[in-house]
């Protein structure tokens, strides 16, 4: 698995955690899961072009 496999995987289990316990109804919940996936994916894209920016 690489790194971004793992980053992946990581943030698809947090997403549904956090949807799980901060939203009430299923369609809050799926929409914030969805909302912390996206996030999660798009910080970690962010970021390590920075490190590797840096990094040169």
């Amino acid at each position: 698995m690489t790194h971004f496999g793992a980053v992946l995987l990581f943030a698809l289990f947090a997403s549904v955690v956090f949807g799980i316990t901060q939203r009430d109804t299923p369609r809050r919940m799926i929409r914030y899961g969805a909302y912390c996936f996206i996030l999660f994916v798009g910080s970690a894209i962010v970021l390590s072009w920075l490190m590797y920016l840096i990094a040169r």
